[in-house]
Formats: structure tokens, C-alpha cells, sequence
């Protein structure tokens, strides 16, 4: 699947929005992937995460026996991507502020994981999840998104294999380009809602 693929399946969901956007980042995009709007179509979801796991299959070498996710936006993804590999998912939450294992979710010590992700812009909540995975006595050994808007900038402490890998540009309140300044902004993410 092409990344051009990709994006076409989020703009057949109505997915792939314009305007003023608040990222989970804190950083201010005039483009928004509402993923939540892909994932409502389970075959348009396991389309999208099949191609996925193919391409995880390809590129990592090593044995997997787990897959973990970040919760909320990772948890749909995580579980069709277990359903496609053939491995358990689970997904960390936040307690106290921080991604751990809950729900009686557990690892064996150096198991090895996957860490699945919706999209990653930033890295920030990937690299959260990869060290509580660590925490938890796993072992990650790479990392999956199906879409990587930092056109590959990202960096979330293992390997990075994204579905499709784009370059959405973000920017910090402060340094907004002209067509934003006078857009009220909408915070779509899900990241700070508890």
C-alpha cells in the first residue's frame, strides 16, 4: 500500500481534515488525521493495519510475542494488528500521569514486543509507551504507526515502521504562520482529557 493509498483511505473516511488544530504535541497544525473516523470501519481498519503487518513482517527481523499500544488512539490499531500477526495486545494507560500496564495486562521479563501506534507526530507518546514496556520487564524491539506525519523525524527509541510516511507541518503557538494566527484552534487529540 502506497502512502498515497493510505491517505486516500483517511479521506474517504472524512478523515483527513483542514483548519486550526491543537496536536496531543501542544504543537498547532492546519492538518488533522481523525483516526477515529478511520477505525469506526473495521475492513477499512484491517485493510489498512493487513498492509501494516506485512510490512512489519518484512522489515523486523526478530520474534515478537506481544503487542503493546498507547491508550486511547492506539488501542484499536493494537488489537488488529495482534489479530493480523497472530499475538496478544494490550495497551498502557495513564496513571498518575504516566503509561503503565493495567487491567491485570502483564509481561514476562525481556519478552519481546511491538509497540503499535495510530499516528505518530511528535514521538512523545510512543517513546512514553516504549518505556513502560521497559518498566513492565518487556522487551520492545520495534515500533509500528500507520502514519508517520514527521516525514521521519521522529525518533521513539527503537525502529520506526510506518504504513505511510508524510510531512505535516506543526508549529509552536508562538510561531504560528499568517493563515493560523486568526483561526480559532480545535484540540481533536485525546491526550490530557483524563
Amino acid at each position: 500500500m502506497t502512502p498515497e493509498q493510505v491517505l486516500n483511505e483517511f479521506r474517504k473516511a472524512g478523515a483527513l481534515l483542514e483548519g486550526h488544530f491543537i496536536l496531543s504535541s501542544g504543537l498547532h497544525s492546519d492538518t488533522f488525521l481523525q483516526k477515529a473516523l478511520v477505525f469506526q470501519d473495521a475492513k477499512r481498519t484491517a485493510k489498512l493495519c493487513r498492509a501494516l503487518a506485512k510490512k512489519v513482517r518484512e522489515e523486523v527481523k526478530q520474534s515478537f510475542t506481544a503487542i503493546i499500544s498507547p491508550a486511547v488512539g492506539g488501542i484499536v490499531p493494537g488489537y488488529e494488528m495482534g489479530r493480523q500477526l497472530g499475538v496478544p495486545a494490550m495497551y498502557v494507560e495513564r496513571q498518575d500521569g504516566k503509561f503503565q500496564l493495567r487491567r491485570n495486562f502483564k509481561l514476562e521479563k525481556n519478552q519481546p514486543v511491538l509497540m503499535v501506534e495510530d499516528i505518530v507526530s511528535t514521538g512523545v507518546s510512543s517513546r512514553e509507551c516504549i518505556e513502560a514496556i521497559r518498566l513492565a520487564g518487556g522487551r520492545p524491539i520495534a515500533a509500528a504507526c500507520l502514519i508517520d506525519r514527521s516525514g521521519g523525524s521522529a525518533k521513539v527509541g527503537v525502529k520506526l515502521i510506518a504504513l505511510a510516511t508524510i510531512k505535516v507541518p506543526a508549529w509552536e503557538e508562538n510561531k504560528l504562520p499568517a493563515h493560523l494566527r486568526n483561526t480559532p484552534a480545535v484540540k481533536p487529540g485525546s491526550r490530557n482529557l483524563v
